[in-house]
């Protein structure tokens, strides 16, 4: 049975991408430090290693270990704010501690890499939706990391014939039964807005409602977490090296956000509006034309309240996430 070593699996992508693996026959070896993911987020079918990507060694120990035949990379820092005060963590963490993992793979002569990418690397974008041929100008060290480690991924795929598939994330949210959000520091809007429906947070806050929008807030492209873990079990297939972004063609602005959260949960959620912060483009809306016609990705969830009911449904029986002490 084929093994996949996934590193970052403890984190909330790279959980529930390892329970669909599993789901789908394979063995799965989790590499995570446990540092922003939970060890009650791995799913007990998978093969635990804690290390550091940091250490390369313990990383090349691990993959040897495993005999894994493909990796799929979700270990990465992924606060835009943070970068932009600490850029140092996110090229050591983001580009060099990568570099670890894939002279790991080249040591031990494993030839498939995934790779978690991020829309953070087209910076505020000329048109939309944002297909795969548009310039790629960061504007923060987090996409510029990412960006790098894209160009990385490529002279790696040149030099050591490793086939590799970046995936450009847009929003991902939403949950499986089994596994969901729980960020020690939560930027994501779906979370924040269902802890005012658990009775965590007081209000929920929105930047900006002056944004030339239907409703003068963002607009942002949410694709559900169950869709976006088909998408790397397509591209573990892939037989070609290629770069795919990941989105659903369509928008939900911040106010329908909350909006369709009152009505799934059943309660108020008071919001608090706030200026404008720095950066945020009005829109960002992704195209996914691309992997539809090459790898057959087919979305199963196109609506933003099916997302808002799977993420409700997991916190409503994890309200305080994977501590279980407080439980």
């Amino acid at each position: 049975m084929e093994t996949i070593f996934v590193t970052g699996g403890a984190g909330y992508i790279g959980s529930i991408c390892t329970e669909e693996l599993l789901n789908a026959g394979y063995c799965v070896a989790v590499f995570d430090n446990l540092s922003e993911g939970h060890r009650a987020a791995i799913d007990p079918r998978a093969r635990f290693f804690q290390g550091d990507l940091a250490d390369r060694d313990s990383v090349q120990r691990a993959l040897h270990v495993s005999q894994a035949s493909a990796v799929m990379h979700f270990a990465a820092n992924a606060l835009v704010g943070e970068s932009m005060v600490n850029p140092s963590k996110y090229f050591q963490n983001n580009v060099a501690a990568g570099l670890n993992l894939l002279d790991a793979m080249v040591a031990e002569g494993v030839k498939r890499f995934v790779f978690s990418s991020t829309c953070a690397t087209f910076g505020v974008p000329d048109r939309m939706p944002i297909d795969e041929t548009m310039p790629q100008r960061p504007i923060n060290p987090y996409g510029e990391s990412k960006l790098m480690f894209e160009q990385i991924l490529k002279w790696y795929g040149n030099i050591h014939e490793i086939t590799f598939v970046a995936l450009r994330y847009f929003n991902a949210a939403g949950a499986s039964k089994n596994f969901g959000e729980d960020h020690r520091i939560e930027t994501h809007l779906i979370p924040n807005v269902l802890k005012v429906a658990l009775g965590q947070k007081e209000a929920v806050e929105i930047y900006g409602t002056d944004y030339e929008t239907p409703d003068g807030s963002c607009i942002r492209d949410y694709i559900h977490i169950l869709d976006l873990a088909q998408a790397h079990l397509l591209a573990l297939k892939a037989n070609q090296s290629a770069f795919y972004n990941l989105g659903t063609g369509g928008g939900t602005s911040v106010k329908e956000v909350i909006e369709c959260c009152r009505r799934v949960t059943g309660h108020a959620i008071p919001v608090v509006e706030k200026p404008r912060r720095p950066g945020d483009p009005p829109r960002l809306i992704g195209s996914s034309d691309k992997i539809k016609n090459e790898l057959g990705w087919n979305p199963r969830f196109q609506n933003i309240e099916e997302i808002v009911k799977s993420a409700w449904a997991w916190h409503q029986k994890h309200p305080h996430g994977y501590d279980q002490r407080k439980e």
